[in-house]
């Protein structure tokens, strides 16, 4: 038999319910909380951190239960955009599959150029050209293996983030009790001044915070390829709350306790230096610092491998469904869209740009362009459960019959979208400085809209689509 007549035509469903919780466990570990949270203590105090960090988890926790209700439900490798063309308008289907590929092929970029800065650690005089182009083909090496190749080495970069957090917090715990050194640091640096900058500056680190939760999601695009979605996926999305809980909320508070928030070093523009080092150094673990640094290479791996996947499998539905250039809907004989992979790595040569422009200027920049296109992604997750569910009640059908229900409908989807927008709204502040309007800032941080809307109202004038009555709902998950 010929390599073209052993080709599938979709998907292989081979990624293990264990793949699949460690995806959901680690995929949004990464430079949000191990680098940017610094940062995010700077501007808006401990207080104000933790504040933007826990209304963050709280809209993730119900956006990802929404998703989680129509991935068991229909589980396909397109979800957001397969599920608004089926629910809500055709249109906004096309964007947000678009949309999504451009988030995480930014995303690539954002971690190749974060993988250089933390290879100059060591090397600090080496090309930052060399360690993008390396950690590129890396990426690429890694996504060519079939799923099953892919989902088990997400589960040891997982592994590796998820041990580091936990000795971490153990090691903090400690040093705030005086257990570790014998001297109780307490809670002074997280009581004295919460919220030093105000509200306003608390909504300001709003992206950072959210950026650090992307890839969540990616428990709904690996739902396509899941042997058994409707048991793995709400088993998967149960875990949520507890990552959100200890991997994001213990951490910036022991980050606050442990670090004034007026500390130069965490407002330093150094992303090499993560507070999670500065911990371990404190603690007198200079060997640990250097192994800290060599973790945080591992998950900004982590973080690009997954966006290499979650982008190539976007891009794959889009040309399946006849969004994009056919070409791209071709698999080889393991199931993998190798043309759509190689289409999303060449965007991953922005890194490049990092030799040219300096390193964290570039870095800075990705991240607000990927930061905001990941919003509306969420908020295209919230309003498609919604209409989902609306339809699926108005069309008949039993709440018994879904094997995942998102609790606490309609409140969960509507408090997320109005977070969504407020948070969308409110990256002004950032560019606010001393009475002056940083217009860069405002250019890298709403970049996606423009982008996203010219995708959205130039489908919907070619295509002259509207938005779905209830009863034009597709809930036929076969079709």
């Amino acid at each position: 038999m010929s390599e073209k007549q052993q080709a599938p035509s979709s998907l292989r469903r081979g990624l293990k319910a264990r793949h699949m919780t460690m995806i959901s466990l680690g995929g949004s570990i990464g430079t949000g909380l191990f680098l940017a949270s610094g940062g995010a203590i700077h501007s808006a105090g401990p207080g104000g951190a933790v504040l933007a960090y826990a209304l963050i988890g709280l809209m993730v926790y119900f956006l990802m239960t929404s998703l989680g209700e129509m991935a068991t439900y229909m589980p396909v490798s397109g979800t957001f955009s397969t599920y608004a063309t089926r629910f809500v308008d055709p249109s906004l289907g096309f964007a947000l599959g678009w949309n999504y590929w451009y988030n995480w092929a930014i995303t690539i970029a954002a971690e190749l150029s974060a993988a250089t800065l933390i290879m100059k650690f060591w090397f600090p005089n080496s090309p930052s050209i060399l360690w993008s182009a390396l950690f590129l083909l890396f990426m690429l090496g890694l996504n060519m293996l079939s799923v099953k190749g892919y989902g088990e080495s997400e589960y040891w970069f997982a592994m590796i983030k998820i041990v580091t957090v936990i000795i971490f917090i153990a090691i903090g715990l400690m040093m705030v009790i005086g257990i570790w050194n014998g001297k109780a640091v307490g809670v002074k640096n997280l009581t004295e001044n919460p919220f030093p900058a105000g509200f306003l500056a608390t909504l300001g680190v709003f992206m950072a915070a959210g950026f650090s939760f992307q890839g969540t999601e990616l428990i709904g695009v690996t739902a396509g390829e899941s042997e058994n979605p409707r048991e793995n996926i709400p088993r998967a999305i149960r875990s949520i709350f507890w990552r959100i809980l200890l991997f994001y909320i213990l951490a910036i508070l022991l980050i606050g306790m442990l670090i004034p928030y007026s500390s130069e070093q965490l407002a330093s523009s150094d992303i090499a230096t993560s507070p999670f080092t500065m911990i371990f150094e404190k603690a007198g673990l200079a060997v640990a610092a250097s192994i800290m640094n060599a973790v945080i290479l591992t998950s900004v791996l982590s973080a690009g491998n997954s966006g290499m996947y979650a982008s190539t499998r976007m891009l794959w539905v889009l040309a399946k469904e006849g969004k994009a250039p056919r070409i791209l809907a071709s698999l080889n004989k393991r199931g993998v869209p190798v043309a759509a992979l190689l289409v999303t790595g060449a965007l991953g040569l922005l890194a490049f740009l990092a030799s040219f422009f300096g390193d964290g200027v570039v870095y800075v920049w990705l991240l607000n362009a990927s930061g905001m296109s990941g919003f509306i992604v969420w908020l295209g997750i919230a309003i498609s459960h919604y209409r989902f569910r609306k339809a699926y009640m108005y069309q008949g059908r039993r709440l018994d019959e879904l094997a995942y229900l998102a609790k606490w409908f309609p409140f969960g989807p509507i408090l997320a979208m109005l977070l969504c927008i407020v948070v969308i709204g409110g990256q002004f502040i950032g560019a606010l400085n001393d009475g002056r309007i940083d217009w860069a800032y405002i250019i890298a941080s709403y970049i996606g809209i423009p982008l996203f809307l010219a995708i959205f109202l130039g489908h919907k004038w070619k295509h002259r689509t509207r938005m779905l009555t209830l009863a034009e709902c597709n809930l036929d998950p076969d079709n």
